[in-house]
């Protein structure tokens, strides 16, 4: 194995993990027709749990947890937090907002490495931070209001949960070495029994179980919930934090592309001219790194 086959795993990973949660705001948004949104995201997380633990038993891995009360934290952060706040959001928000404020999660991750993991910022990602923090400027318009205050502020609230606990995850990674898998469903599954709480405590519409409801569910359960996270500790893993968390950018200009092919949600100008320079700072900082290495 050469030195640069794990840098290649790791893009291939991060391409993977955008285009699943990508698709998944589309899912998203069709499923809560359906569906409560604490409902949604605990069983869809329980599910999701479970089937990381039979991958982990397919694959002959520990079961053994990693360290529980680090384990725990990026569970409420990175499942219940981020999950909880971000369905709550699309309910009374449009999908493309409520998915392009929790994307505010690399500006967050950036500040939270700098000072948990003492990841220092090299000019050329503050040039891609700077390039992509102008496209999202550019994709909310805040000139234009923010629109619903409480949906705005919960979906700000699940990016900087999750930048929480990416950085919670980097450092378990560092300290203890756990296999992506097996951190993932052992985070999953404490955030998914917080989920249970929260819906068992919070009154919400009936299901509709429908096939639509059903291959929703299971989009999000095994690709969404469970393969995707897995791929994204990948990530972390074999990347720095600021570039893979600047690099996640590319889910939400995913999702606009493809609302515009299923939902015929077209983009317009200025989130085009968004998507432009979110992209110029994805090649400032992702592609100047990988052409080195």
């Amino acid at each position: 194995m050469t030195a640069s086959t794990p840098s290649r795993g790791a893009v291939m990973a991060l391409l993977a993990t955008i285009l699943i949660w990508a698709y998944s705001w589309v899912v998203m948004k069709q499923v809560l027709t359906h569906a409560g949104p604490f409902d949604f995201a605990a069983i869809r997380y329980v599910l999701g749990a479970l089937v990381l633990f039979g991958a982990l038993l397919v694959s002959r891995q520990s079961l053994r947890p990693p360290p529980l009360l680090p384990t725990m934290l990026i569970g409420l952060c990175q499942t219940t937090a981020f999950q909880g706040l971000g369905q709550l959001a699309l309910v009374s928000g449009g999908a493309g907002r409520v998915a392009l404020l929790a994307y505010t999660m690399p500006f967050w991750a950036v500040l939270l490495a700098w000072v948990i993991l003492d990841e220092r910022l090299s000019p050329q990602r503050w040039l891609g931070l700077a390039l992509a923090a102008l496209g999202l400027t550019c994709i909310i318009e805040p000139w234009h209001g923010l629109g619903n205050l409480t949906s705005t502020l919960l979906a700000i609230g699940a990016g900087a949960a999750w930048a929480l606990g990416t950085v919670l995850s980097k450092r378990v990674f560092q300290r203890h070495a756990p296999t992506p898998l097996n951190l993932t469903a052992w985070q999953m599954l404490f955030g998914a029994l917080a989920l249970v709480v929260v819906a068992l405590c919070v009154p919400q519409r009936s299901i509709d179980w429908t096939w639509g409801f059903i291959g929703g569910l299971a989009y999000s359960v095994v690709m969404a919930s469970s393969i995707a996270w897995g791929l994204w500790l990948v990530v972390l893993q074999r990347m720095p934090t600021a570039v893979a968390s600047l690099a996640s950018l590319g889910v939400p200009i995913v999702s606009v592309l493809l609302a515009w092919l299923i939902l015929h949600e077209q983009p317009s100008g200025m989130e085009v001219l968004g998507i432009v320079f979110i992209l110029l700072g994805l090649l400032a900082v992702s592609g100047v790194r990988l052409q080195r290495r």
